[in-house]
């Protein structure tokens, strides 16, 4: 009697290794199949034109009296106001702002000589308008002031490199949800052929992680900036993992 439930313990502790060797082993293998997936991209591009122009011009006024070197800058202003109408753009939407005084002989630092002009004073006209197209076609149009005796400079002075309007695409909100399928998309679709090739199926997404949006010149060229054209492009990049089956 003893023996027999000798020989049924250790079948059932032989039985409990078999099954605990198959469950562990089992275990291995799904943990593994669980490690297959596939990393890959999906980009998406959208043409898109600018929707907003900003344009400052700078109007400079100098003499040695300061009341003749105010009077001439405000004459400048009244003349960059027609120029701008002339050429269909909404004078309403004009602000004036960053308003100086330089007085030379104030200047400890300057030159000992009488300067030319002791007074130079400088205002600044910005120009904001929804119709791009306008803005752009009278910055080509710019040096008609210099014939009517207008000073003025352009962008560079307001902290950008270009001398011209900035044109900016507002609208970027709009495009994400459906920029962000196509991308997605595009990354299955790479997935697939992953797969195919490798002879397995696309699974479930395991992680994804979007790119940054860009907005990048249409055309690019070297000394072109993005800021200067009116026609940009759109670009995200999303990076998915995808189980292989």
């Amino acid at each position: 009697m003893t023996d027999n439930r000798g020989l049924l313990g250790a079948a059932i502790l032989a039985l409990g290794v078999v099954l605990g060797g198959f469950f562990i082993g089992h275990g291995f293998v799904r943990a593994k199949a669980a490690d297959r997936f596939v990393t890959v991209k999906g980009v998406a591009e959208r043409e898109v034109k600018a929707d907003l122009a900003i344009w400052p011009l700078h109007v400079v006024g100098a003499d040695n009296d300061l009341a003749a070197a105010n009077a001439k800058v405000a004459s400048s202003v009244a003349g960059v106001r027609q120029f701008l109408a002339r050429h269909g753009i909404d004078t309403s939407q004009i602000q004036l702002a960053d308003f100086s005084v330089a007085d030379a002989e104030a200047n400890q630092y300057g030159p000992d000589r009488k300067a030319t002009n002791r007074f130079v004073v400088q205002e600044m006209v910005l120009v904001r308008s929804t119709h791009p197209d306008e803005v752009l076609k009278a910055s080509q149009q710019i040096s008609e002031l210099a014939a009517i005796g207008v000073v003025v400079s352009g962008g560079a002075a307001y902290g950008s490199g270009d001398t011209g309007p900035t044109f900016v695409f507002t609208g970027l909100n709009a495009l994400k949800p459906a920029m962000i399928a196509d991308a997605t998309a595009r990354a299955r679709e790479a997935a697939s052929q992953f797969a195919h090739d490798s002879r397995s199926e696309v699974g479930d997404i395991r992680a994804a992680s979007q790119g940054v949006f860009e907005i990048l010149p249409r055309d690019e060229a070297p000394g072109i900036s993005e800021s200067s054209q009116i026609a940009k492009r759109v670009r995200v990049v999303s990076t998915i993992d995808y189980y292989l089956q």
